[in-house]
């Protein structure tokens, strides 16, 4: 027997019996970032190469190791995204939506990173976004970190902590790096190989570090709150009274850096407990000078990004309520005259109690073999048409589980009795795709 080809490692697929939970965060979060007037755009999954050089930073981890890079048969240099901001503002340049606007979007959909695959970790893994431009103080930031911890309550979550931190203006960044290379270099012997190597191109990348025996070495790094300028001081001072004003607890972590170049002043993660080191759920901030890096007008910007997969573990985790996506009917149908008229009636339903998630049964069976169909799809109701219920204009319905005694309806009044035994149960699952 031939070997069977499998997913690539890293690579996962999403099963019918996981798909609600992607459903439920997909609506959630389509239907959250509408109540603050961002919209959609749709971004290709691959760009050139030189966009996240410019925009990531070509000596970060993403562009050093982790992308998927190639030459396409004309020559260029393409890679799948990584991320999913950068695409987002290159289209946003390249379609004038920045022109007297002040735009903002979400985004969704797979991102990709040639990583050691692990739980919460990912080579394809998914994301929604959001991006606001145009906006200079800290109230777009406070929005953001608002919709985040709306999100979270929409969808059941609990138990994450918001963590918050600023990275200065570039020149005041600059100050710090300059300390933090003095400082590393003289503890040149207490850092590890990847420190070493970031220690030249960029010493704040070392407070990223995971290796617990730096833990010393790093709290006691010198920190930007000596480098900070009034500005950017008054600017976390009111990110913070902001955060505040809504109730909504944070905690400052100095060492949170981010692993892109891009951000400038506030910079924010939800962080959970209960996924391992995969802690983070959101990470984002403000990145001011991106627009003109990547060759825009100067425009101040902010965003964010979720981990869907990271979601989707705490969703099981805590047992959030999940929307309904199975069938909320099933027709079961057998005779010699009956399963012509079945197409038709099922369409008619379909159109009488709009958004109805309506399975009819195909490849035949006898009756106790599609009862059983049924009944492993979940369906709240049963219909049975047979020979005898197309003579009489009859349909026999059965509620499924013990839920009822049988009823026979005539098919002129079918489907306003559907929509009353469901009794305002959801009908058609909210579709979107990511």
């Amino acid at each position: 027997m031939a070997n069977r080809i499998q997913a690539i490692r890293g690579m996962n697929d999403v099963l019918p019996a996981e798909d609600p939970l992607w459903t439920t965060l997909a609506c959630t979060a389509a239907q959250v970032f509408g109540m603050y007037g961002y919209q959609r755009i749709r971004l290709p999954i691959m760009e050139r190469t030189g966009l996240f050089e410019r925009a990531v930073g070509e000596v970060t981890d993403i562009v050093e190791k982790e992308m998927y890079t190639f030459e396409d048969r004309g020559g260029d240099s393409l890679s799948l995204r990584p991320e999913g901001t950068a695409g987002t503002v290159r289209a946003a340049i390249e379609h004038g939506l920045l022109h007297n606007s002040t735009p903002r979007l979400w985004y969704s959909g797979p991102m990709f990173r040639y990583e050691r695959p692990q739980k919460g970790r990912y080579r394809q893994f998914h994301q929604f976004g959001i991006e606001a431009f145009g906006q200079t103080g800290p109230d777009v930031d406070i929005e953001q970190i608002a919709i985040a911890a709306r999100l979270f309550r929409e969808l059941g979550i609990t138990g994450l902590t918001l963590q918050i931190n600023t990275l200065g203006t570039p020149a005041e960044r600059a100050a710090w790096r300059e300390a933090l290379h003095a400082y590393f270099s003289a503890h040149f012997e207490a850092l590890d190989e990847d420190s070493r190597q970031r220690l030249e191109r960029n010493p704040l990348r070392i407070l990223d570090s995971k290796n617990p025996a730096m833990a010393g070495l790093l709290a006691e790094a010198p920190t930007l709150r000596n480098h900070l300028g009034e500005e950017s001081a008054a600017h976390f001072s009111q990110l913070r009274a902001g955060l505040e004003a809504l109730e909504i607890p944070y905690e400052i972590n100095t060492r949170l850096v981010r692993g892109l170049d891009y951000y400038t002043r506030t910079v924010f993660e939800w962080i959970t407990a209960d996924l391992g080191a995969q802690d983070a759920v959101c990470s984002g901030g403000r990145y001011d000078g991106l627009v003109a890096q990547l060759g825009g007008r100067d425009t101040p910007a902010t965003g964010f990004a979720l981990g869907v997969e990271r979601l989707i573990a705490l969703m099981q985790a805590q047992q959030v309520p999940l929307l309904a996506v199975g069938p909320q009917v099933y027709l079961i149908h057998a005779g010699d005259h009956a399963p012509q008229q079945v197409p038709a009636l099922a369409e008619a339903l379909r159109d009488g109690v709009p958004g109805l998630r309506l399975q009819v049964n195909a490849g035949g069976g006898s009756f106790k073999a599609q009862f059983k169909r049924a009944d492993r799809s979940g369906a709240a109701l049963a219909l049975v048409f047979g020979d005898d219920e197309a003579a009489a204009g009859v349909m026999q319905i059965k509620p499924m589980a013990g839920q009822g005694k049988q009823e026979q309806v005539e098919l002129t009044r079918l489907s306003q009795r559907v929509a009353a035994l469901l009794d305002g149960a959801p009908a058609g699952a909210c579709t979107q795709h990511g």
